[in-house]
């Protein structure tokens, strides 16, 4: 498998809300099978970057995108895209767990079913699956009945992933999966993640330079709606090219 296989590439992205200028000729690439970090403070321009790789950002008011990004070298912003198609492709976890109020199975097994999956006996094995791929299934395998609300929190985010899982994307988003979590939970969630990447195309905001620099092939800097640096990222952290990145990983603004 070649490595460097790009899967995502965003080509000159600008977007706007409104007047308010957020995210400024953003350029990047995205590798198959690697994990890429987003890093910097916060307001600069992370998440909102994440969210243009789903058209997230299309259910905001008075957004408008500029630029193109491309997954497997077809443009998503395409108008004859069909974005739930899409959003089955690319998936995404958010900052707060965010599992629906109904049984763990049934959770895994929503986006299946909206794809047209009934079959009982296909479902179970897509939810299995899905919940040994999130590593929780150990944890949950004997209550799939129950209430999704009475996991932990990193039970709760694990599931999230796990609901992602379901439908077989190819890109994972996450936007700061584990700041809500305690630090063991952190710990299971990071050792899934470099799973994940054998599987699926990883994207993730964190807050956590230590986070990037444990889990991630790839990081960038963003600043004030610019990516100001993307490198591997232990060349990122050991010898940033810009005077701006080394301020920011030494700690002296952020």
């Amino acid at each position: 498998m070649n490595t460097n296989t790009v899967k995502i590439t965003t080509n000159h992205l600008n977007l706007y809300y409104g007047t308010n200028h957020a995210l400024k000729d953003v350029s990047l690439n995205l590798f198959t099978n690697k994990i890429t970090a987003f890093i910097g403070p916060s307001g600069c321009g992370k998440s909102t970057y994440l969210k243009t790789l789903n058209r997230m950002n299309d259910l905001v008011p008075s957004v408008k995108i500029e630029g193109e990004v491309l997954l497997d070298e077809e443009n998503i912003y395409d108008p004859r895209v069909d974005t739930t198609l899409l959003r089955k492709k690319i998936g995404m976890v958010f900052q707060q767990p965010n599992p629906f109020p109904m049984s763990i199975y049934d959770n895994v097994a929503y986006g299946p079913r909206i794809h047209g999956i009934k079959n009982k006996s296909e479902l179970d094995d897509i939810v299995e699956r899905s919940l040994k791929g999130a590593a929780l299934w150990d944890e949950v395998s004997d209550r799939l009945k129950k209430s999704a609300l009475g996991l932990s929190g990193g039970q709760q985010q694990r599931l999230c992933i796990a609901r992602a899982l379901a439908v077989e994307p190819e890109v994972l988003l996450m936007d700061e999966p584990t700041s809500a979590l305690d630090p063991i939970s952190t710990l299971k969630i990071e050792d899934l993640m470099d799973e994940l990447k054998e599987k699926y195309t990883v994207a993730i905001v964190t807050h956590n330079m230590q986070q990037a620099t444990r889990i991630a092939d790839n990081t960038a800097f963003f600043l004030v709606g610019e990516v100001v640096e993307y490198a591997p990222t232990t060349e990122l952290f050991t010898a940033p090219k810009d005077k701006r990145t080394e301020d920011y990983i030494t700690g002296r603004f952020g």
